[in-house]
């Protein structure tokens, strides 16, 4: 059962039945099990939600993973990509909720700080692009040092996320598509490399819907087509 309150509001159930039910069918995905489990699904809604700063649904999302079962080392994954790709305000706001919906949050012991080796950041930006995007090549011509850093939070995000690297690029696209973001395609062609399917794929999309609206499969659902409609190839 979703734990949504726009199913309780007077004039939707009074006036907007339609709405209603569509939105009841969005959220049976995201909150069931299917191609994606319903605690990574609460986890990535919770995740989108901090991106649009809607903490409050955040903090629903989150609890209900956490009934679901996820483990605080799994929802740390939404707080390292969040760290990466939304900054220093959403990741604090996301470690408090966190805070919030854990009895047993341990701190773990903290680790060295890696540091990137010559070359390293460019060989990664090759491997997984193809070739150096035109913002990472003046990164690395202008700020060598912050290109180094951008290499270490991809490896946080991808390399070293908590989640499998398939759930791991799902959350990555699951943030991207609430901020219809055009880098989805670049995490869409991730996922799929990753081991994604299409229907896995598709859920992690649904999971920015309750945030960002309908918006959010827009911005990302075309990918999803055939290379001759348009889609990205496999």
């Amino acid at each position: 059962m979703t734990t949504s309150p726009l199913m309780d509001i007077a004039l939707l159930k009074g006036h907007a039945p339609y709405t209603l039910a569509g939105f009841a069918a969005f959220r049976s995905v995201i909150d069931s099990d299917g191609a994606v489990p319903a605690k990574l699904k609460a986890l990535f809604a919770a995740v989108a939600a901090v991106d649009r700063r809607h903490l409050d649904l955040a903090r629903r999302e989150m609890a209900r993973g956490v009934a679901l079962g996820l483990a605080p080392k799994e929802a740390t994954a939404g707080l390292i990509v969040l760290t990466s790709l939304r900054g220093e305000a959403a990741a604090a706001d996301f470690a408090a909720i966190l805070s919030d919906c854990f009895d047993d949050l341990e701190e773990p012991e903290a680790k060295p700080l890696p540091v990137a080796g010559e070359g390293e950041a460019a060989a990664n930006f090759t491997a997984y692009f193809g070739t150096i995007p035109a913002p990472l090549q003046q990164l690395l011509r202008l700020s060598p040092k912050a290109a180094d850093g951008y290499y270490l939070m991809r490896r946080g995000s991808i390399d070293a996320n908590p989640l499998s690297p398939k759930h791991g690029e799902l959350l990555l696209l699951t943030i991207l598509a609430a901020g219809y973001s055009p880098m989805a395609a670049t995490h869409v062609r991730g996922a799929r490399n990753a081991g994604a399917t299409d229907e896995e794929i598709a859920e992690a999309v649904l999971c920015a819907v309750p945030a960002a609206g309908i918006a959010a499969w827009m911005a990302v659902g075309g990918m999803l087509a055939p290379p001759e409609e348009g889609g990205i190839a496999r």
